[in-house]
């Protein structure tokens, strides 16, 4: 018996030993004297020896906790209740009035007394005149003034005085805090450790000449921009301090390559298109002058496809691209079957948001209607104009707006069946007005203008369709549009829906955080798509619940028509952000 009750003492003895031996209470702070007292006694101990140390250092912790944010003449009271297993400590604290600031004295000399950074930086350094001292906001202005130096390349920056004086008699402290930054050093050369990209991309691509002032951004941006290109699989730009000369600081570039051949499988689904399967195949740098292909497969009952993109840089590698590419396609518009083959360029050029470019694409399409089959090629002319702005996070956007415009002409006396004029423009808007409420708009036009005689002859992937995930939600995907009525073999009629030549969809959709992964969201679509002089206005509402994963929010929404009183709900489901 008394082996067992041995072996069962053992046996607990690791748990005791690892208890916490002693509790204590804190009394008389609040708000951050607390919570900086609290950190600074730490955790219970869990050992007699610790316990002890942690009796008799408990004032100077608190003390020392309470002068960090001013505080230097605090009253503290210690008990303590010595019963075993685990004492209690009792500490109250009087915390008193802080040290208020009484003179603030900063200044900058070197060549960073006249940078713009370095003044605004000084404009708010994080306390003023009359504050409580807070010794954290002091040090925090110091590691703010030699990390701002060194991103700006003041290098040999140091404090010529650096001093906070407490005269906690008379309730009064004084901070100086001088900083010479001496000279700002330059950039120097580039040094790229790979070749494989032409040495003209290569600058294109550099936000920075040499003899430029060192500024860090800069590097950062260079690094992002190369990253960008999509050639390398990792980018590392570093500047080389310890091989400065004549002020000039050499930066070196590390280029790791991209593999030179990737292929990609896709799985997904949308109540809009189904289910498909995708097969992507990639070479991100051809040759040294950047070009690169991509081919993608998407097998879908809705619609199949194959698209052969081949990009060129010409004058900038990010900022000025052309584009080649080859497609086809098939696809349901409304109640047609559609066969596409395409051949078309694009050259793209960019400017900060705003991107804008000019294409010419060839479109061999046939499509059948009542049972008669109808083919037309057209040749078009293109111009678009897209502009972005964004705020927060790219998957979940805070706010927002983003443009699109588009434009194509076709004439039959330069390649084209048809004489054709169409035009779209696609506005997106998101605001956070409030905390945790989220408002998400949507406008969506088009026209395309044919001879009166040439509207049977316009293609269906050139007229327009509305209903669906994108479009109005609560009718099925492409279900809106001009209809005809036929008479099928029973003589009963039908009419089918075969797009129409004037597009018109608003959407309002307001959402709220649950959390930081879900939102709930009620909504409105409304429009139309129809020949001049037909609208009818579709109206769709409903409501639906998101949940914001790494690649976009995952909508589930349910929406019906709410103008047809026995209309059916119908179950949305799509993936990805607004923009």
């Amino acid at each position: 018996m008394l082996r067992h009750i041995l072996t069962l003492l053992l046996l607990l003895l690791p748990a005791a030993a690892g208890a916490a031996t002693l509790r204590y209470e804190l009394s008389g702070l609040d708000g951050a004297l607390l919570e900086n007292a609290r950190a600074w006694l730490g955790g219970a101990p869990d050992s007699v020896r610790e316990r002890q140390n942690f009796v008799a250092s408990a004032r100077k912790r608190v003390a020392d906790s309470l002068r960090a944010l001013g505080y230097y003449e605090p009253q503290i009271d210690i008990e303590v209740e010595r019963t075993e297993p685990r004492w209690t400590l009792r500490i109250a604290v009087r915390p008193g009035e802080p040290v208020r600031l009484r003179n603030i004295d900063l200044g900058v000399a070197g060549a960073a007394s006249s940078d713009p950074a370095f003044d605004a930086l000084l404009r708010e350094p994080g306390f003023k005149r009359g504050d409580a001292l807070h010794h954290g906001a002091y040090e925090a202005l110091r590691s703010r003034l030699l990390t701002l130096a060194q991103q700006r390349g003041y290098f040999d920056a140091g404090f010529t005085h650096s001093q906070v004086a407490v005269d906690a008699a008379g309730g009064s402290a004084d901070i100086t805090l001088h900083l010479d930054s001496g000279v700002r050093y330059q950039f120097g050369e580039l040094r790229f450790d790979d070749t494989r990209v032409s040495a003209d991309m290569l600058d294109a691509l550099s936000t920075f000449s040499n003899g430029d002032p060192y500024d860090q951004a800069e590097l950062q941006a260079f690094q992002a921009r190369l990253q960008r290109t999509g050639f390398f699989a990792a980018v590392v730009v570093e500047p080389l301090r310890d091989q400065a000369q004549s002020g000039r600081v050499p930066v070196a570039v590390s280029l790791h390559p991209a593999k030179r051949h990737s292929i990609d499988l896709g799985i997904g689904y949308s109540t809009d298109t189904e289910g498909r399967v995708s097969l992507t195949w990639r070479t991100p740098r051809i040759n040294r002058a950047g070009h690169s292909q991509q081919t993608r497969l998407v097998f879908s009952q809705v619609n199949p496809s194959g698209r052969f993109n081949y990009k060129i840089p010409l004058g900038h590698p990010l900022d000025d691209l052309l584009y080649l590419w080859a497609r086809v396609e098939e696809n349901e518009f409304g109640d047609l079957d559609s066969q596409q083959r395409e051949l078309g360029t694009r050259r793209e050029l960019r400017t900060d948001n705003l991107v804008w470019g000019y294409s010419l694409r060839g479109l061999d399409e046939s499509w059948n209607l009542l049972n008669n089959d109808n083919r037309n090629e057209y040749l078009l002319f293109g111009a678009s104009l897209s502009n972005r702005d964004i705020r927060g996070s790219l998957l979940d956007p805070s706010g927002g707006l983003s443009q699109l415009y588009t434009m194509e002409y076709g004439n039959q006396d330069a390649g084209s069946d048809v004489d054709l004029l169409r035009f779209t423009a696609l506005l997106r808007y998101v605001a956070t007005p409030l905390p945790r409420h989220r408002l998400v708009a949507r406008a969506e036009f088009g026209a395309a203008d044919v001879q009166r005689g040439d509207r049977d002859d316009l293609a269906p992937s050139l007229s327009f369709f509305a209903g669906g995930n994108q479009s109005i939600r609560g009718f099925a995907y492409q279900s809106i549009g001009d209809e005809i009525e036929v008479q099928r073999e029973d003589g009963s009629n039908k009419r089918l829906v075969v797009g129409g030549t004037r597009l018109a969809v608003l959407s309002l959709e307001y959402q709220y955080y649950l959390n930081d992964n879900w939102r709930g969201a009620i909504f409105t679509d409304g429009g139309d798509a129809f020949d001049a002089g037909d609208l009818d206005w579709h109206v769709g509402a409903g409501f639906g619940v998101h949940y914001l994963s790494p690649v976009g929010a995952i909508r589930i929404e349910i929406a019906r028509d709410v103008i047809e009183n026995d209309a059916d709900w119908r179950l949305h489901l799509n993936i990805g952000a607004e923009f």
